[in-house]
């Protein structure tokens, strides 16, 4: 087992380029783990757990970032490497991971042009040589980043609760829709400042693939108590696990859910009501803190059934007492935020997406027009406190492939504070990935109805 690498400091908190940088958002071998000795402390208190989240993993399962299609290194490897890490340091491990989720975008590829229930209902598709160029459908999708990514999941199944929610790439399809065609046919006719109409928007449809790895009536999920209810095959789903003293619903919606999903989310608060909720979600909040779609993936501009990150927050969010926290990826880099809710309660939404972070490409000598984007193994460890007399929520960074949490690297902001938050501090840019939050109501909220009867 792997000593769960925590430091108790707690830290409150050209064209061309920028194109590539967004299509990519729409965009060590695992056995050799990081052994971390922390300085001898008290055990762990049964007050104290730890939430596993994993952003985008969509570069690491690309088939064009391994070594068979000539690229330097395994960027699997790095998946691999990671899920082990979160293997090593489960409660069932003996260490401190109660729960994982993961903010979809498992996989990069697709594997048609236009789902089928998309063409039943009338929309048309428009070539797009830019986003084409990048995410034309593949089999090499089943073949390789699928199946990987089952290798990396299957590393946790079985030893703890979890959820994975489908991102945009994790549809069978992503067309360009008639009503937004690009007009770009080229990456230097892109206008950064009007992306969506350079590049048009591109839409995800049919969820087949996803459920074949991820789906209800998989071996991951099926009979697992824990996995409480499902809908649309299991694009949503609802998961329940108990740490720190109380009992928690955590609640995995598809991509701009539409309505139905909505719906039966408030369905299954009804049957746990009072139970502290956690939602997940792939798209939810930008990385200055708002609540819109990224202009090139718009589901609702181009489906009205689809539901933005606003109206989710309008019809679901802020209308259910019972979530206090929300969990979201997508938009490279990292924010949060806290709003109250109807109820004058506070809900804690947090963005983490490392997609374009690519030192380990650079190290290993690519060259490119544009950054690639891999990953470099960051990850978010979000720890509860809940014996402090207002419960503690500290979020840590970590690279499971520089064996180090981002406060401790001392290259971060060299790194990645330039493509995402140019205008920080370097010090500030740290507080970004490293920070903690009282969660000042959650006592009067939930002892009553979400503590574990002793």
């Amino acid at each position: 087992m792997i000593p769960f690498p925590y430091s108790s400091g707690r830290t409150t908190a050209t064209a061309i380029l920028l194109a590539a940088s967004l299509i990519s958002a729409c965009t060590t071998p695992a056995s050799e783990t990081a052994t971390i000795v922390m300085e001898a402390e008290a055990p762990v208190a049964d007050s104290e757990f730890t939430i596993a989240v994993l952003p985008d993993t969509q570069n690491y399962l690309d088939y064009t970032h391994q070594a068979a299609e000539g690229f330097p290194f395994e960027a699997s490897e790095l998946f691999l490497k990671q899920m082990q890490y979160v293997a090593d340091n489960l409660e069932s491990a003996g260490g401190e991971i109660a729960f994982v989720t993961s903010l979809g975008d498992v996989w990069q590829h697709q594997t048609l042009v236009m789902d089928e229930d998309h063409k039943a209902r009338g929309f048309k598709a428009v070539p797009n040589p830019i986003m084409d160029s990048f995410f034309a459908p593949t089999e090499k999708t089943k073949t390789v980043e699928m199946p990987k990514a089952h290798e990396g999941f299957s590393l946790i199944a079985g030893k703890t609760p979890f959820s994975v929610v489908p991102g945009n790439h994790d549809y069978d399809s992503m067309f360009t829709d008639s009503k937004f065609p690009p007009k770009a046919t080229r990456p230097q006719e892109v206008d950064p400042k009007d992306l969506k109409s350079s590049l048009g928007i591109v839409h995800p449809g049919g969820l087949d693939n996803f459920r074949s790895v991820f789906g209800a009536d998989t071996a991951f999920f099926k009979d697992k108590p824990w996995y409480v209810a499902s809908h649309d095959g299991g694009a949503d789903s609802a998961q329940i696990f108990e740490a720190g003293g109380y009992r928690f619903l955590h609640i995995g919606l598809q991509f701009d859910p539409p309505s139905s999903s909505l719906d039966w989310a408030k369905a299954v608060m009804v049957k746990y009501p009072g139970v502290p909720t956690i939602v997940s979600t792939h798209d939810y909040m930008d990385k200055e803190g708002a609540r819109v779609p990224n202009p090139i993936v718009d589901g609702h501009a181009v489906d009205p059934q689809n539901n933005n990150p606003q109206m989710v927050w309008d019809k679901l969010i802020s209308q259910n007492d019972q979530i206090f926290l929300v969990l979201c990826g997508h938009e490279h880099g990292q924010a949060y935020r806290v709003d109250d809710n109807a109820f004058g309660n506070k809900v804690w939404q947090v963005l983490a997406d490392y997609q374009d972070r690519g030192q380990t490409a650079i190290d290993a000598g690519v060259k490119s027009a544009w950054p690639v984007g891999i990953g470099d193994g960051w990850m978010r460890l979000m720890r509860f406190d809940m014996a402090e007399a207002t419960p503690v929520m500290t979020v840590k960074t970590y690279s499971t492939h520089y064996e180090k949490m981002s406060r401790d690297t001392d290259t971060y902001a060299a790194w990645y504070k330039a493509g995402e938050k140019p205008k920080l501090s370097d010090e500030a840019f740290h507080d970004e990935d490293d920070y903690a939050v009282t969660l000042t109501d959650f006592h009067a909220r939930f002892d009553k109805t979400g503590r574990v009867a002793k």
